[in-house]
Parts: C-alpha cells; structure tokens; sequence
C-alpha cells in the first residue's frame, strides 16, 4: 500500500476530507463572525448558541412535525436570523456607542441564557439525526470512499461562503452596507434606513451560524451545548484571518480545518492545540491578522 511519510495513503485522504469538513463549518462560522464584526463592530459571543440552534431546529422540526432535512434547512437560518434581527433590535442597538466589552458580555449572556433554557428541556447528551436518504452512502473515488453527505457539506458551504463575499465585496448592496456602518449620516441622507439595514446584517451573520448548524446537524451530534467547544475555535479563525476580513475569514478556516486534520495524522496530541499555537505566532508575527488592515 503506498505511503505518504510512513501513513497510508487512504488514512492521509481521509484525515484531510474530514480536515476540510471541519474547515468548511469553521469557514461559515468564521464568515458570519466577520460579518457581524466587519460591518456592526460587534464582538458576537452568542454565535455559537446561534449554531447549536441551527442545528437543534431540524431535530426539532422532525421530531416534532416530520419536517424533512431539506425544507428545516431553508427554515433553519431564517427562523434564527429572525431571532437575531430581534436581539439587535432590542438590546444590541443600545450599546453600540459602548465600549467593546458591553457587546461581549451581553452576548454571552445571551449564550447562557439560550443554551440553559435548551438544557433544562433537553439534557446534555446527543440527539439523533440523520441524513437524507438522498445524500446517504458513499462514492468510491478509487483511491478512497468518499461519504456523499461530508461532500454534500464542503460543497454548500464554499457555495455559501463565496456568494456572501460577492455580496458584500462586489456588489452595490454590500457598498450601501460598508457605507451605512462607516458613515450612517450621508447613507441616510439617500434615503436608506441604516438602522434598518444593521438589524437585517446582523440577522444575516446569525443565519449563517444557523446554516452551518443545519448542515453539522447529521455530522455532529446535537446538544445544547455543541457550539460552546466550536466558537472558541472560531474566535481563532477570525483573529488568524484578521477581524472583519470576509475573505480572510473563508481561506483561513478552510486551511486551518486541513492543518488540525493533518496533525490528528502525524502528532495527534497536538491536534486539539495547533490553532491556538498558530494564533499565537500570527498575533506575535502580524497583530491585525493575515489577511487583516495594519492601522
């Protein structure tokens, strides 16, 4: 069987799909981090509560009214992107002339407060939830079996990810967006409804979390507290790629997904560290991030 540094090949190619699996859901949640924080200037903490109730949705959705995996994966984003336009609206909109902190503290409580009220229902242990039929099995690729549902993920996410940076970066709607966070006056003087138009950001970067909640839902297992060990992961994407970098965001979760699968292979004792350790070098090395603005 042929190696690659004394690990069999197909070990190799499993460990970097299931690398690039985990970098497609660090990706999306990274991207709605950067969003949130690129054009609000939010530090959201409650992403990862925002996650869990994306995924936690479609089990509800099947449990509760045999609602399948494809209609809760469109309901799932805009049922929490409603619920986020609501948190911006009535609490968020009041600390935007605060100090960071305020925003970090109230989205964490936020956070506690979502994933209690789902643990005192639903426990702390995995709810299951499985895949569509139309997406179960698996592909032979020759050189390795590739799970048609993990292909599924890495597929939608990119598509996600890199329709939302055109969005924002290319389009006139995502100019109308920097401008209105940069300068609201003069957009407001065109007549836009900037306040409008942060709530309905806002709602957007949390409907991503929920998205990408969706897709883990048959990957991960569902709890209420499946986002707590994933954002902290998440918050280092989006420091490594530079705060409010959209791009930044996509390439660096998508690399650092392969590098920690790559190190399950060679050292993994390390594998649950070497983003952090990575972190580190980039703070030291380059403080606004790779893909980050020096000011």
């Amino acid at each position: 069987m042929e190696t690659v540094f004394g690990i069999p090949l197909p070990a190799m190619l499993s460990q970097l799909l299931l690398g690039l699996v985990n970098g497609a859901f660090y990706a999306m949640l990274s991207l709605g981090l950067a969003v949130i924080f690129g054009l609000l200037n939010v530090i959201n903490f409650s992403h990862g509560a925002l996650f869990m109730l994306g995924a936690i949705l479609p089990w509800m959705g099947m449990e509760y009214f045999g609602i399948n995996y494809w209609v809760m994966l469109c309901l799932s984003p805009l049922i929490v992107g409603v619920v986020g336009a609501l948190i911006e609206r009535s609490m968020l909109r009041r600390i935007y002339k605060l100090d960071h902190i305020y925003g970090l503290l109230l989205t964490l409580g936020i956070t506690l407060v979502i994933e209690g009220a789902l643990r005192s229902v639903y426990g702390v242990s995995g709810l299951p939830y499985s895949a569509p039929e139309s997406l179960s099995g698996a592909t032979n690729l020759g050189f390795m079996v590739l799970p048609n549902y993990r292909a599924w993920v890495v597929v939608s996410s990119l598509s996600v990810c890199f329709s939302t940076w055109y969005l924002i970066e290319k389009t006139k709607l995502g100019a109308l967006l920097r401008a209105g966070t940069e300068n609201p006056k003069i957009v407001e003087a065109f007549g836009i409804n900037v306040p409008r138009m942060v709530m309905v950001t806002y709602g957007f970067g949390v409907a991503l979390a929920a998205f990408a909640g969706a897709l883990a839902a048959p990957v991960m297992q569902v709890s209420p507290l499946m986002g707590q060990n994933l954002i902290i992961v998440v918050f280092a994407v989006v420091v490594i790629g530079g705060m409010g970098s959209i791009m930044g965001s996509i390439v660096t979760g998508l690399g650092l997904g392969v590098i920690e699968g790559l190190t399950k292979v060679f050292y993994p004792e390390a594998s649950s560290t070497v983003v952090f350790v990575i972190m580190v070098l980039v703070l030291v090395l380059r403080p606004a991030g790779l893909f980050g603005k020096e000011k």
